[in-house]
Order: C-alpha cells, then sequence, then structure tokens
C-alpha cells in the first residue's frame, strides 16, 4: 500500500470523529508491510477524557508489541507534543502526516531525533480540518491547549 493508501484509513478514522460530533483527527498503526495493526480517532469529546488524541486511540488499538520501530504512525494532522512524546517514547520508527498547514505540530522533532516523517500536505485533510476550525473554533482552541 501506498502513502496515500495509508492516509487514507486515517482519513476515513477522522471523518467518524468528526461524525460523532469531535474534532475530526485520525490515525493508524501500520506494520512496515502495511498491516494494519489498530486505527482510531480523536475522542476527546465522545468520551470526555482529553488523553484520547487520534494517535493514542490508534496505538491502544493495536496491542502490545515488543518493538515498535518498524511500525509506521499515520496522522491526518501533524501530532501534538503529546503524541510526539508518545512516538518517541515507544521507538515508533516513521510518521507520515496528512497536513501540517492548520497545526503545526511536533513533527520536526521526531525527525530530528531519527524518526522518518512525510508530510503530505492531503488538499482532503487540510479541508476538513480548516472547515472544522471556522466552524467550531473555541473546540478547536480546547484540543490544542489555547485558551482565550
Amino acid at each position: 500500500m501506498d502513502d496515500t493508501g495509508l492516509l487514507d484509513i486515517a482519513y476515513e478514522e477522522a471523518l467518524l470523529g468528526l461524525a460523532e460530533g469531535g474534532i475530526p483527527i485520525g490515525a493508524a498503526l501500520f506494520a512496515a508491510d502495511g498491516t494494519l495493526l489498530g486505527r482510531g480517532h480523536n475522542r476527546r469529546v465522545q468520551s470526555g477524557d482529553p488523553s484520547v488524541h487520534a494517535e493514542t486511540d490508534a496505538f491502544r488499538a493495536a496491542g502490545r508489541r515488543r518493538d515498535y520501530r518498524s511500525t509506521i504512525m499515520v496522522t491526518t494532522l501533524s501530532p501534538c507534543w503529546y503524541c510526539s512524546g508518545l512516538v518517541r517514547q515507544f521507538g515508533i520508527g516513521a510518521v507520515l502526516v496528512g497536513e501540517a498547514e492548520t497545526f503545526y505540530g511536533g513533527h520536526d522533532w521526531l525527525a530530528e531525533h531519527g524518526v522518518r516523517v512525510t508530510v503530505l500536505n492531503d488538499r482532503r485533510c487540510i479541508d476538513l480540518m480548516s472547515k472544522f476550525i471556522a466552524d467550531q473554533p473555541a473546540l478547536w482552541f480546547e484540543d490544542i491547549g489555547v485558551s482565550d
């Protein structure tokens, strides 16, 4: 599966999150051969739990592994510091980012620490987040930890 095919799974998750009344960010964790290990989406609103970001949801769905170095975290949006920390903590070897225009997270930091980072700037992801931010600014600012 190519990068766009991997991103398609995360994008589907982002749409699920939006349909549930949440923040439209999706993620998926893949093995190096493209096998899907886990998928998820931001569920902060739905679960009332501020720690359920898309990347953490996908990571939890993947279950335990002895080694994450050969895995690929795919996310529709540049990972925040919290999710970037997850990638570093568990040694996830690669991150595929749908877009970094609406939010520029910690992907440069990850690259500086040896994680293979690819930013696609996928139009679907940019449009989805741009519309959400315009429609729900208070919820977006809550998600990224910015007060009014």
